[in-house]
């Protein structure tokens, strides 16, 4: 299946190094864990993930609360995709859907400090998450404890150097976090973040068109990815310190776009619309999740082989780092970058604005000397595993539901 998929420069890199994958979708659910007792114990990695629940926060939460290798410990939502009402609610549902209403949810900032809030309706629709039936109502509610404060205390909790922050909203929660308790940043084995655009030709993805635009790098506007466009002074504030840089990864569209659920995916992950009626009520939400986001990045970007499904890659890179690409081609040395966000010119949700020429939101990206610390951004990843590792997922939460 994966030879109708699109192929990238950086996949020969991993057939070298990665024994081939031979599990189609449905091998990997079907085969069953082999326990050896001789191996010592396998410690998870703990991970408090930060979103918006929308179409794409949903893969991120499925593979956060049910992999084997996670020890999710909480999540807090902030504004976005829709309001932070929509994206809690869209959250303890997803929760819900998966049998993990055990994990504590805790709803964040509303809207930025210093500006109005940004949501996604052309995209995510009103709700967030439009385009299904499946969505069940959640019975556990969300917490009342200061989301920031319940963020420090859970990740200061693990031992140094352990528990993951991944972040794939906007970043006013966790700029708020690091403010307050600056010495968490010592403390924390590393952030993941799922924004930005780096453009230039820093990968060879699809970036998709916007009628009367053309070609762009950006999502929300022509230069700037949505979720640092919501907060750009709070992408700013991460981005600047240097010691929390160098422990940050970025996952930019310019890697999630490589990363896209195509028809060929959506029927040999989830289901066919032949086999619909036959399938799990789970399978069936999360089938329902992707065809919608799919016809919204067709009609709005012109991307008809599939949405690129960006959300789950970022907390893949927290527990899963091998499965992505660190260095350009032909090259073996990781790459590191500084990262600046342009806080300059217009703001706002107004279509005149968004098409404008503004660059605010915009991620600047140079990349450091060799051996010098600054973010990470992969340049590549290795797609079949990925969906192997989502379809496994989907697999424990339907044996769980």
């Amino acid at each position: 299946m994966w030879e109708q998929i699109r192929d990238h420069e950086f996949r020969a890199a991993f057939l070298k190094i990665h024994e081939p994958l031979t599990l189609c979708f449905a091998e990997a659910h079907e085969r069953k864990p082999v326990m050896n007792t001789m191996q010592p114990q396998h410690r998870l990695t703990p991970i408090w993930l930060d979103c918006d629940t929308g179409h794409d926060d949903a893969f991120a939460i499925l593979l956060a609360a049910r992999s084997d290798d996670v020890d999710l410990l909480g999540i807090s939502t902030v504004y976005g995709n829709a309001p932070l009402q929509n994206t809690t609610y869209n959250t303890r549902a997803i929760l819900k859907a998966i049998g993990r209403e055990d994990v504590p949810v805790y709803p964040g900032a509303s809207k930025p400090s210093t500006r109005e809030a940004a949501h996604a309706p052309d995209i995510h629709g009103a709700s967030g998450l439009d385009g299904t039936h499946c969505l069940p109502e959640p019975t556990m509610p969300a917490q009342t404890t200061d989301a920031v404060q319940v963020m420090y205390e859970r990740l200061n909790a693990e031992p140094a150097g352990t528990a993951w922050l991944v972040a794939v909203g906007a970043l006013t929660n966790i700029a708020a976090l690091f403010i307050k308790h600056p010495g968490l940043v010592d403390h924390i084995a590393g952030l993941s973040i799922m924004g930005g655009a780096v453009g230039g030709g820093f990968t060879d993805a699809p970036m998709g068109t916007v009628a009367g635009e053309g070609e762009r790098f950006g999502n929300h506007t022509p230069y700037a990815e949505f979720n640092i466009y919501c907060d750009p002074e709070a992408a700013r504030a991460i981005f600047s310190n240097p010691v929390l840089a160098a422990k940050t990864t970025l996952t930019p569209l310019d890697l999630t776009h490589q990363f896209l659920a195509t028809s060929e995916v959506q029927k040999s992950l989830l289901l066919s619309e032949v086999t619909m009626a036959s399938g799990t009520p789970v399978r069936r939400l999360f089938f329902e999740i992707l065809t919608f986001f799919a016809k919204t990045y067709a009609d709005v970007f012109g991307l008809k082989e599939g949405p690129p499904l960006h959300d789950p890659l970022a907390v893949a890179a927290a527990f899963r780092r091998e499965l992505f690409v660190y260095n350009k081609p032909g090259q073996t040395e990781h790459e590191h970058f500084t990262v600046d966000v342009v806080v300059e010119g217009e703001h706002g949700n107004s279509d005149q604005i968004r098409s404008g020429p503004s660059q605010c939101g915009r991620t600047v990206v140079r990349s450091l000397l060799p051996g010098q610390p600054g973010v990470t951004i992969p340049r590549g990843l290795d797609a079949p595993a990925l969906w192997n590792l989502i379809e496994a997922c989907l697999g424990a939460a339907e044996a769980a539901s």
